[in-house]
């Protein structure tokens, strides 16, 4: 994978994360987790507000990430080798979805706001 494909990788977890934490996890301790990430001898910087769940969850699925052994990273949920354990895997699932989805009916909301001409 190349770098730039890395950093957008990086960054769609970012978001999708700190989405469903801080819609979530509202009731529980955000702490700011600063991850030097060493991939293809660059470093990438990724700076989040999480709770110690999400942070834990997000360390898994960055090493995960930076271990995948496809040159053509294929979603994970059509890997052949899949390198998640079952229980992460339907954590992390569960983020994509809901956060997916809510940028997805976000976007396609604006969209509807600006064709009717409504701010």
């Amino acid at each position: 994978m190349t770098n730039e494909k890395f950093r957008g990788e990086i960054d769609t977890l970012k978001k999708f994360f700190e989405l469903y934490c801080h819609d979530k996890h509202q009731d529980k301790i955000m702490h700011e987790g600063n991850y030097n990430i060493p991939y293809n001898n660059e470093y990438f910087k990724l700076d989040v507000t999480l709770c110690d769940e999400c942070n834990a969850l997000l360390a898994t699925s960055i090493k995960n990430l930076q271990n995948c052994p496809h040159e053509i990273k294929p979603r994970c949920r059509k890997c052949p080798t899949p390198c998640y354990e079952k229980n992460d895997w339907k954590a992390v699932a569960k983020i994509m979805k809901y956060s997916g989805m809510k940028l997805g009916l976000g976007k396609a909301g604006k969209r509807l706001k600006k064709f009717f001409g409504i701010s």
